[in-house]
């Protein structure tokens, strides 16, 4: 088994602190439910795409280190390690905002990965199995070229993509059930729901 990640909204979730952010910068009202998707519908129902864009510059770069990881990430990952099975993050994200003051997005992130996945026995991820890419389809010959066996991701559109290697097992991350009409993948809602999946397949082929 190799199992490679995807980063923003499978590994980390961005709802509690794009609300907060929406809240300080006085953009949405003080009931909007704490959630990315509700903030973001929220401005671009109003006719505030812009202020989105540049808030999304503002919380992948500048306020990066406040997000949080998803209930259950590290102990999944304490699981792959105890067992030397190998972990890699692969997204894709663009280098810089394309609003706002240009923060390092790809340096904001490995610094959320150096601070947040790590344990009293060091890095839950090797820095080294850590790529950030700037489209989608460097990320999936990213995804082929590691050689991962099973690929999480929250994006269908990622894990069924044309180009998603064939030899790798596409497994689609929906906290929220936005995505229950996709048959086609196998699906988790949740971290612990994860780690039993691959402690099924990697019992299976011990």
């Amino acid at each position: 088994m190799r199992i490679g990640l995807d980063f923003d909204n499978t590994i980390v979730n961005y709802d509690a602190l794009f609300h907060r952010v929406a809240l300080e910068q006085g953009n949405i009202p003080s009931d909007l439910p704490v959630n990315k998707v509700a903030v973001r519908d929220h401005l671009r129902c109003t006719g505030r795409e812009p202020i989105w864009t540049e808030m999304q510059g503002t919380v992948y770069g500048a306020r990066m280190n406040e997000a949080a990881a998803y209930p259950g990430v590290l102990d999944c990952l304490r699981w792959l390690r105890e067992r030397s099975i190998p972990v890699a993050i692969m997204s894709h994200k663009t280098r810089h905002p394309f609003l706002g003051p240009a923060y390092d997005l790809h340096a904001a992130a490995r610094a959320w990965i150096e601070r947040h996945l790590v344990d009293a026995e060091g890095p839950l991820v090797d820095p080294a199995s850590v790529y950030f890419e700037v489209t989608k389809e460097f990320k999936l010959d990213r995804v082929g070229e590691w050689g991962a066996t099973h690929f999480v991701d929250d994006l269908p559109e990622i894990l069924l993509h044309p180009a998603f290697p064939r030899d790798a097992r596409p497994l689609l991350f929906d906290p929220d059930g936005h995505h229950a009409a996709v048959e086609s993948v196998p699906s988790v809602t949740t971290w612990a729901g994860l780690q039993q999946r691959l402690e099924s397949t990697w019992l299976a082929n011990r």
